[in-house]
């Protein structure tokens, strides 16, 4: 989630899917290196967009951008594309550790990073925890399996047209997880107008 909760939701998938969307068309036209370079470039901008719209970014963008910088610059700088082809598995698997140590410790990183647009339960946020837990592994395995199994084309396919869209329909299936955990405000009845005015006459002795 690169913007804050205010931000128009179209806006923030573009961001979201701009660097992926550059990076599967420079490594379509000009190769995996051009590719990872605007890879790392649009990575950078997106996150300046961000910031520049709402003042602030997010740990986890923040956290994959660093990732990216690192893992693209040893791609470029080694020329081993092995590196940018790492970076998922380990990004996945540090944000799976992390939410684990949480869990563990009675500290629920998640309800940090999303308790500006949802305000849920203790059992709403552990559960919510538990399921990007596995989430982050099991994209952490299959990026594994596809890179090392299949070619370079492949893998970056994998990433824009399996990853992303993988990851949009796992967060609409925790909806009802969402909704059924969710807080909401205590509304005070309202007195209607006989109510009202019954009272009114005791409190003036019924005169």
């Amino acid at each position: 989630m690169v913007q804050s909760a205010n931000t128009n939701p179209l806006l923030r998938l573009a961001l979201e899917m701009g660097p992926l969307g550059v990076f599967f068309l420079g490594n379509a036209y000009f190769g995996i290196y051009t590719g990872t370079a605007i890879f790392m470039a649009a990575t950078v901008i997106a996150l300046g967009i961000s910031y520049s719209m709402s003042r602030t970014i997010p740990i986890m963008p923040l956290v994959t951008a660093g990732f990216v910088v690192i893992f693209g610059g040893l791609t470029l700088y080694l020329a081993d594309e092995t590196f940018i082809k790492l970076k998922p598995t380990i990004v996945n698997l540090l944000f799976a550790a992390v939410l684990l140590v949480g869990l563990m410790t009675d500290k629920l990183f998640i309800k940090l990073v999303l308790q500006a647009a949802f305000h849920l339960t203790e059992r709403g946020w552990i559960l919510l925890t538990r399921a990007w837990i596995v989430f982050f592994i099991v994209l952490a395995a299959l990026n594994e399996f596809v890179w090392r199994n299949f070619a370079t084309d492949t893998w970056v396919n994998f990433k824009v047209f399996v990853v992303m869209p993988l990851t949009l329909v796992f967060s609409f299936m925790l909806l009802p997880v969402i909704t059924r955990h969710t807080i909401h405000p205590d509304v005070e009845p309202e007195v209607g107008p006989k109510e009202g005015e019954a009272k009114s006459n005791v409190d003036s002795g019924g005169n």
